[in-house]
């Protein structure tokens, strides 16, 4: 149980965000503090965030293939390729 005491001010402020929200005071807080909590910690990378660096995915891949041209070059071949293998 926590009990805190407002200005008039930020007690309107408060009874105001508790309306629009149509929310408790309670769960307003609970979510602000969440919400706090999550700035406080370090934000992920991309990579971390879907799980980490595929395994093995470019194990056999060119030593070229961070260069756009090249990866939009094998992209096109390997669905040139797929399309004739479904129309055979």
């Amino acid at each position: 149980m926590l009990s805190i005491n407002l200005d008039q001010e930020t007690e309107s402020y408060l009874t105001e965000i508790i309306a629009q929200e149509n929310t408790t005071s309670e769960e307003l807080l609970k979510k602000l503090i969440y919400q706090h909590w999550q700035t406080l910690k370090p934000r992920q990378t991309l990579v971390q965030r879907r799980g980490g660096h595929p395994q093995h995915l470019l194990q056999d891949a060119p030593a070229d293939l961070s260069l756009r041209e090249n990866r939009k070059k094998i992209v096109a071949e390997y669905i040139q390729n797929r399309h004739q293998k479904h129309n055979q």
